[in-house]
């Protein structure tokens, strides 16, 4: 079975996100043969707590902006290591290197076909140019 495209735009988006951030190594994990609350996962790690909570701010912002979505749950906001959004076909994990380590997602759900989530420099860049001028700000090159 393979993703719907909505849930794969809604990873694309989160994963240029966490890019922006400075997420490290964003995983889309997809488990639409193993679960049926959710269409896949998208797993993102940070080298502090202020990033990982500064990426899940900035996920939920972009989603916001671009789909009019909020989570229907939100985890480990406070504590900062490991924050999970839930937007039913699609669960974000932003963990801590030593989180993600140590708990290895990706290995536990690895029957799942797992692949990493790429930004598009093209793409990425433009975006950025255009939340800039959103803020009156020149973009740099």
């Amino acid at each position: 079975m393979s993703l719907p495209d909505a849930t794969s735009q809604l990873a694309s988006l989160v994963a240029r996100a966490a890019h922006d951030r400075g997420g490290i190594n964003p995983v889309l994990v997809d488990v639409t043969s193993k679960l049926a609350l959710s269409d896949a996962f998208v797993v993102v790690s940070a080298p502090t707590d202020r990033q990982v909570r500064a990426i899940a701010e900035d996920i939920m912002d972009r989603i916001w902006a671009e789909h009019q979505r909020r989570p229907t749950h939100i985890e480990g906001r406070a504590e900062g290591t490991w924050v999970l959004l839930d937007y039913s076909e699609l669960l974000v994990h932003v963990l801590s290197e030593d989180e993600r380590e140590y708990y290895a997602l990706e290995r536990l759900w690895g029957d799942c076909p797992a692949v990493p989530i790429g930004v598009d420099t093209d793409e990425a860049r433009a975006a950025a140019a255009e939340r800039a001028a959103a803020h009156g700000v020149e973009a740099s090159q």
